[in-house]
């Protein structure tokens, strides 16, 4: 096995107890390189070396705080072109959309290195005469961040910098299948000038480094992106010591497509936000609920643009799509198939595994018509390069269809009606409202998160990660009586 790139506990590189070989989707027979899995006793470790760096992470002074995180932010960014490449490599996403990833991520550090300085409290006058309040906010303590493979960069990102941001210690538990990206940001971070055991990487499997994070009493806080099924289980484990918890997870996403809409605009708002990332991303729009006036129109359009969609080697010039993560994934994909095929949808185009100058997990862009909303494919998250069309008569029932799920993370409109649209943001059950946009897409400034069982706990991003990386604490102070 080539060279083991290691975990980061209490300020040091330490090898694990075992190592997983980290390959390319774009080509199984590149090995991009082996990374330590941690030891029960290193997560223990870990642990330690974080509760002993408390009271030196509250008490780094706010501009050193602020300037490790624009270091961070800004090698980031500077090295788009390369981690990007790296993050490509081993996720599968076309090379600008991992460019953009890093570059994006860099601008996660640096918002939240602006933040640390704007860290003001509350005062206020007792009820009581000569009594003062004084209201702010302190750092929850050791925060756990568990990451998932989709976005490896930046879902990381906005975690780690609010949570460093705010005076915590981090322990960073990423995904196996995307090792290489966790272990550059590890190394990035590892050079900032924080506190011994501010920061530290643990690389292993959910089951066995995630659950222990999770439950372990040791542990302040857990925020968790993945699937609806884990989150539960991280919410049990969490539960047993009361520790803070916070849950981004499933969801089915519906772009609502009006008989009034621009249909070229819509067409393409649906090609970014159901096949970008290859679908695997937890705000790609897998339901279009189309206006029976233009959904013959909208089919036609889209699916040309999905037959002319290049896929291949997420590297390579030109690729517009690239492989799923992993075979597990791609089999699932092609399953998800099969089961739409027997509930009766269409295939008007995809669906299939393609083969490639490389050898990888290679399918084409699939778009199905004739699906229901009670349909399997239309309840459950797939993940994948699949949308399936719904046709509706009327605005209303539209509206219906796309709050009919038991996620709530993102819904579009495409519409010309201002009346519409407003109607539609204030009366979708999501946490993230998009008018005339793709359902992908957001800002780092502004809270993110989702409703129903896409997520629990507060919101991330923007100002609002504060409620979830601080705890409130209120003084009453009495300065006497004057001489």
């Amino acid at each position: 096995m080539a060279d083991v790139y290691r975990n980061y506990v209490a300020g040091d590189w330490v090898a694990g107890g075992d190592a997983i070989e980290n390959i390319n989707p774009s080509d199984i027979t590149d090995v991009i390189g082996a990374y330590a899995q941690a030891s029960a006793a290193q997560l223990e470790d870990a642990i330690s070396a974080a509760r002993a760096a408390l009271p030196a992470c509250r008490a780094m002074g706010l501009e050193a705080r602020q300037n490790a995180l624009d270091a961070i932010g800004r090698e980031l960014m500077a090295r788009a072109e390369e981690l990007g490449a790296l993050l490509s490599r081993e996720e599968g996403k076309p090379l600008a959309e991992g460019k953009g990833e890093v570059y994006r991520s860099g601008q996660f550090f640096t918002y939240y290195a602006a933040e640390v300085l704007r860290q003001l409290g509350e005062n206020a006058d007792s009820v009581r005469p000569g009594i003062e309040i004084d209201v702010r906010r302190e750092p929850v303590g050791v925060v756990t961040v568990i990451s998932p493979w989709n976005f490896p960069t930046a879902t990381a990102s906005w975690k780690i910098a609010p949570a460093l941001a705010y005076g915590n210690a981090v322990i960073w538990k990423p995904a196996n299948l995307t090792p290489a990206s966790a272990w550059v940001l590890a190394e990035i971070i590892s050079r900032a000038g924080l506190p011994k055991g501010a920061f530290q990487l643990l690389m292993g499997s959910g089951s066995a480094i995630g659950n222990g994070l999770a439950g372990h009493p040791g542990v302040d806080a857990v925020t968790f992106t993945g699937s609806y099924q884990v989150g539960r289980q991280v919410a049990a484990a969490t539960a047993a010591n009361l520790t803070k918890c916070q849950l981004e997870l499933g969801s089915k996403n519906a772009l609502l497509v009006m008989d009034d809409a621009d249909i070229d605009a819509a067409v393409a708002a649906a090609v970014v936000g159901g096949y970008s990332g290859t679908g695997q991303k937890c705000t790609a729009s897998s339901r279009l609920i189309v206006h029976a006036g233009v959904h013959d129109a909208f089919v036609a359009a889209l699916a040309g643009k999905l037959k002319a969609m290049k896929v291949g080697h997420a590297l390579a010039e030109g690729t517009q799509m690239g492989p799923v993560v992993s075979a597990g994934q791609l089999q699932s994909n092609l399953d998800w198939m099969e089961r739409a095929r027997a509930e009766g949808a269409d295939v008007v185009t995809g669906g299939e595994r393609i083969e490639a100058e490389t050898e990888g997990y290679y399918m084409s862009p699939a778009l199905l018509t004739g699906t229901t909303n009670d349909m399997s494919l239309n309840r459950e998250e797939m993940f994948a390069p699949i949308a399936a069309v719904q046709k509706i008569g009327s605005y209303e029932e539209g509206l219906a269809r796309v709050n009919d799920t038991q996620y709530g993370l993102v819904a579009g409109i495409f519409t010309g009606s201002l009346a519409r649209a407003t109607h539609f943001r204030r009366h979708t059950e999501t946490g993230c409202v998009m008018v005339n946009l793709p359902t992908a897409g957001t800002d780092y400034h502004v809270p993110f998160g989702g409703r129903k069982n896409s997520s629990h706990g507060p919101r991330e991003q923007g100002r609002a990660a504060a409620e979830f990386y601080t705890q409130m604490k209120t003084a009453y102070i009495s300065a006497g009586t004057p001489a």
